[in-house]
């Protein structure tokens, strides 16, 4: 599989926005519409776009479900997620045009059930989200919008979902998520290592270029591109040449 490079949109009232560590106080409002900022990385040749609902993440409902679809209208192909915990939600993103859906809390609280969405269908569609916090020298799972401190941790989870066909991780080192201060290397060295069937996306705290290709090299299939992007610290077109 080539590395993909996957711009990121996440969401609050229908706002573009970006929170700093996850926290919902620390929040930066940009000006870009939603749908011409997909277009604008369509048009620059980006394949794949990564979408959060924000406001779903900690609500538990799909809030912003009118603009996910509006997006999806744009051609790209859209991974999304925040505020699935049922198969119904799952469905209704699927209907709104949503190509590959991102699951988070379930997916650490009812992993039996996800495993079995997995079965129905297949691992293309669902991206598994194990965003992460190290606490007391273990990966720790924060979920609800990295509100609440789940019991399960990473190195159990992640090979649960290899085992079971999960194709696609997306994981957040937490307290790099939005501060600009590289990826955490190790973090996906030791993915790669102990879930080599599982392509993981590298996401929280790219800056450069370097970083971008520094992910590549420490095993990760792909990465997510928020704040870098948004704030022009690179462009769309240079980040898809790494």
């Amino acid at each position: 599989m080539s590395f993909t490079i996957i711009p990121a949109i996440d969401l609050r009232a229908g706002r573009v926005v970006r929170l700093r560590q996850g926290d919902y106080e620390q929040q930066t409002t940009y000006e870009f519409e939603p749908q011409a900022l997909a277009r604008r990385y369509a048009d620059a040749g980006a394949e794949w776009l990564h979408v959060v609902d924000l406001d779903g993440a900690r609500s538990g409902a799909l809030d912003n479900l009118q603009v996910i679809e509006a997006i999806a209208r744009t051609g790209m192909q859209v991974q999304a997620g925040g505020g699935v915990r049922g198969e119904g939600d799952l469905q209704r993103l699927f209907d709104a045009g949503v190509n590959r859906v991102v699951l988070g809390s379930v997916a650490i609280r009812e992993p039996a059930q996800v495993g079995a969405w997995l079965g129905k269908y297949g691992s293309a569609r669902l991206t598994i989200a194990l965003d992460t916090r190290r606490i007391d020298g273990r990966w720790a799972l924060p979920s609800a919008g990295w509100t609440e401190l789940e019991a399960r941790s990473l190195d159990e989870l992640a090979p649960w979902y290899a085992v079971r066909g999960a194709r696609h991780l997306l994981c957040t080192d937490i307290d790099r998520d939005g501060m600009l201060a590289g990826f955490n290397l190790d973090l996906y060295r030791h993915l790669a290592a102990t879930t080599p069937g599982l392509e993981v996306q590298a996401s929280g705290g790219v800056r450069s270029l370097d970083d971008i290709r520094d992910a590549r090299t420490a095993g990760a299939y792909g990465v997510i591109l928020g704040r870098a992007l948004l704030e022009g610290r690179f462009t769309i077109e240079e980040a898809l040449t790494c």
